[in-house]
Order: C-alpha cells, then structure tokens, then sequence
C-alpha cells in the first residue's frame, strides 16, 4: 500500500494543476483500467500490479492531454490474424463517459420551451455517393412541434415534409413536452429501462436480462434522444452514460464527422454492419460531433454515407422562424 501511495505523489512532481476536465477524464481511466486489467492479461495482476497500469494511464493522460483509443474486437492489427493483443477493452465506455463529464461542465440550466412553441433546430448533411464518390451537402432546418399538438415541418435532404398532430393518447420519441423530459431518470440504467419500458412501469429486470434486439433498440432510442437540441441539464450527460451500460457498445477509431474534424466512432455490433451508423466524438475532448448514417437509393443501387451535425438550435414561436 505504501508503494501505491509514493507511486500516486510522484505523479504532479512538475506538472501543472488537473483542470475539471482532466480530472473526470483521468478518474475514469483510472477505474476503468483497474476494473479490466485482469481482462487483458488473462493473468491475475496483483492490486500493486494493477494501480501501477492504471496510473500509467491517468499519468499519461495528464500529461499529453489524451489517450489512446485502441479498438477492441481482437483482430490482433499488427500481428498473426486472429491473434489476441493488449487491447483497452474499455474504450467505449471511456469516450461515453468522458463525454458525460466534458457536458456536465458545459450545461447550464436551459430555458424550458412550452407547449405552444417549436424546437428549431438547423444540420449539415455531408452526403458521398460510394460507387463514384459524389459529394452533395445539404442544409436541413426542423421547426417540431413541442406539445406535439400542431404541425411539425421538417426538410430531408433539402425537401420539406410535413409531420400531422399527435393524436391524443400518443407521442413521439424522444419526448418534446418538457414535462415528459423531466420524468426521465438521470441514472444510467433506470434510463436505459425507462426508454425501453416507452413510459411503462418497469418490470423490474436489469440490463444484464436484455436480449440483443433490445440492447441495439436501447443504443438507437437513446441516440435518438440525444438528436434532441434542448434537453433538461443532466439528461444529456445521463445518455452519454445510460449508453456506456448499453452491451454491445463498440469505438471505431480515425473517423471524421461532416465537417471534417477527426474522431472516434461508438457503435454498436448488435445489427449488421455496425460500422455503417454510428455517433461521433472527439477523440481528446470526448465532445460529441455529430452522426453517421447510411442510406439506400429507391432503386437500390445506390447507397450513400450520410454525415451530419447540428449548426443552430433555439426555440421560437411559429413555423418558418429562425432564433
């Protein structure tokens, strides 16, 4: 214990001060590394053993202002194929985590919209054709209906389409009503529950008990909630983690988002070619980017990649109008 104890002091001998960010970052490193380390070895590490990795990892955090994000299906990259090596098996719930930490210190309590009013919300879409290579961008603006109890409008790809009342009894996902947003649990997986109970008393299973069609249907609606421009402070960062306890959770490192920064890809392996659709982080921050997605053409001969991310949010009063 003694040896641990030395081993944490001489971490800060000349450096500066952790910000908030780092720290957040550097405590999940450091719990994540202790919980797995056994995992990587296939060898039980002494707790000495495995303090002295994780404080290799937080140290070297602290002093490069990042880490690694290796990908974890253990396809052995670099060495036999098939071959196991040193993989962080843990990088998924790293990013989603610290991107949980990274909104909490940007958040501020947001201005609640009512009923009557719209969410107005404005994207880019990078869109490549994959056979020729094509690129076509669009500018996609949604004035949707808070109550959900007027006409919505829309544009995809440039053309206008029009979302009908909510009759009464029904809804959409993810909630627009304030109140409905509010009712959302903030711990991780009474959420992940939640959204898939769609506002039904839950039925007191755990996540453990979820089948594969309902962990990718946990991963999508909360990806869908996080499309959501405004959302009551603490939900957003209660999705980034709701999603890190979703199985199934997967990094696809040395990715770009529609406006060509780099970054890290979380998907999840539950449904097809997962690395098709997946949400895009920054790989240092952890601040979330925007989205992948593909799409097949009418005829089916064309598929295009879709990247997009949101440019403008507000909250305004009637159709058409812009913050």
């Amino acid at each position: 214990m003694n040896d641990e104890l030395e081993l944490l002091r001489e971490w800060d001998a000349d450096a500066a001060p952790f910000t908030g960010t780092a720290k957040s970052r550097a405590r999940h490193r450091l719990l994540n590394a202790m919980a797995h380390t056994d995992e990587r070895t296939g060898t039980g590490l002494s707790r000495r053993h495995a303090l002295r990795f994780a404080a290799a990892v937080v140290v070297a955090t602290a002093v490069t202002g990042t880490a690694v994000l290796i990908g974890t299906d253990g396809s052995g990259e670099g060495g036999a194929p098939g071959a196991r090596t040193p993989r962080l098996e843990y990088a998924a719930v790293t990013v989603l985590n610290g991107a949980a930490a990274w909104e909490r210190e940007q958040e501020r309590e947001p201005v609640a919209p009512r009923d009557d009013q719209f969410l107005y919300s404005k994207r880019i879409i990078k869109e490549t054709e994959q056979k020729t290579g094509k690129v076509q961008t669009y500018t996609d603006e949604m004035w949707d209906s808070v109550g959900v109890s007027k006409p919505s409008l829309s544009m995809e790809l440039g053309r206008e389409m029009w979302e009908e009342p909510a009759g009464k009894g029904n809804g959409v996902w993810p909630p627009r009503k304030w109140s409905e947003l509010k009712k959302l649990p903030h711990d991780p997986e009474r959420l992940v529950l939640a959204i898939l109970s769609s506002g039904s008393r839950p039925d007191g299973r755990s996540i453990s008990d979820l089948d594969e069609p309902q962990r990718y249907e946990a991963y999508w609606l909360l990806g869908e909630l996080l499309k959501n421009p405004v959302l009551p402070q603490g939900l957003r960062p209660a999705a980034y983690e709701a999603l890190a306890h979703v199985p199934g959770v997967k990094t696809i490192p040395g990715v770009k988002d529609s406006a060509g920064r780099a970054g890290v890809g979380i998907a999840h392996t539950g449904r097809g070619s997962y690395k098709s659709k997946y949400l895009i982080f920054d790989p240092v921050s952890y601040e979330f980017l925007g989205f992948r997605d593909e799409r097949t053409s009418a005829s089916g001969k064309e598929t295009y990649v879709q990247l997009s991310h949101v440019v403008e949010w507000g909250i305004v009063d009637r159709l058409r109008q812009r913050p």
